[in-house]
């Protein structure tokens, strides 16, 4: 009995202390969001956490707040970034997972640990060159670095896949093979759909640090018309420096929603496959 009571105090303070910081951790974005209902002025000296003065200006200044342009245009420019990244990150990834996971060849091991120190290198480091030859390639101020990068593999997505299709028995491609299947044809036709949770992990990571890219989007494009939703949050600050604060919360947090939708319907894949890759290799 004292076990027991034990076990279930200890399973109160756990959850006490996740709630605790799961309220710590979600509070801004609650102000940010009761913010974007306030009148400007009264975000900051009004000292009510809820806004005594329901208004969706904000909404409707910060959606229109260029004169020939909305901010749908800079949320659908995200969206195409942002669906071609996933596109290509996906199927280079996979690709690359497959070779490794499933065939032998010469520089085997020494390829994979290239690609594993790539990890350690800080996206800043290799920011110069490739500005250096994109520039020199005259694709400045398009989509273009932003997009192909991710038809050449992400190492981490690559890491993942391999642990992934370790665990998938190789008698499934004995079979594939005895049955006539190519490399291709059993990489399309057998890996891919039975390795699901984890290319859905890759699908939805790739597409978060995607549409939450600011820096490399800053670098690149420079043309208004061409701008995401990162970007077009910087207009609302002018060049004094003075902001619009609550136009930016209200376009921040419709910029929010697809990353909202994307956890709230495929949280169970982001579980499974990174629990699965985890254990098997």
């Amino acid at each position: 009995m004292t076990a027991g009571k034990s076990y279930n105090l200890g399973n109160l303070m756990t959850h006490i202390v996740l709630i605790t910081f799961g309220i710590l951790m979600i509070y801004p974005v609650l102000w940010m969001f009761f913010g974007s209902f306030k009148p400007t002025q009264d975000i900051f000296t009004s000292p009510s956490f809820f806004p005594t003065h329901w208004t969706l200006q904000n909404y409707i200044q910060g959606w229109t707040m260029l004169p020939n342009m909305k901010f749908g245009q800079f949320i659908g420019n995200s969206f195409l970034i942002s669906s071609l990244v996933v596109i290509g990150t996906v199927f280079s990834s996979s690709i690359a997972a497959f070779a490794f996971a499933r065939f032998e060849f010469r520089f085997k091991r020494i390829l994979f640990s290239v690609m594993l120190a790539t990890l350690m290198l800080p996206s800043q480091i290799t920011l110069i060159p490739q500005y250096t030859m994109y520039h020199f390639l005259g694709l400045i101020n398009t989509y273009v670095p932003l997009i192909a990068p991710s038809f050449f593999g992400a190492p981490f997505f690559i890491f993942l896949l391999i642990q992934f299709m370790r665990g998938l028995p190789r008698e499934l491609d004995e079979a594939a093979k005895i049955d006539g299947c190519n490399p291709f044809q059993i990489y399309w036709k057998i890996i891919m759909p039975l390795s699901l949770p984890a290319l859905m992990t890759t699908a939805i990571f790739s597409f978060i640090w995607s549409w939450d890219d600011f820096f490399s989007q800053l670098v690149y494009i420079n043309a208004s018309s061409m701008f995401t939703a990162p970007l077009g949050l910087k207009l609302f600050m002018d060049e004094s420096g003075a902001q619009l604060w609550g136009p930016m919360f209200a376009m921040s947090m419709i910029s929010l929603i697809p990353l909202f939708l994307v956890f709230m319907f495929f949280q169970k894949y982001i579980v499974k496959g990174i629990a699965t890759s985890g254990l098997k290799g």
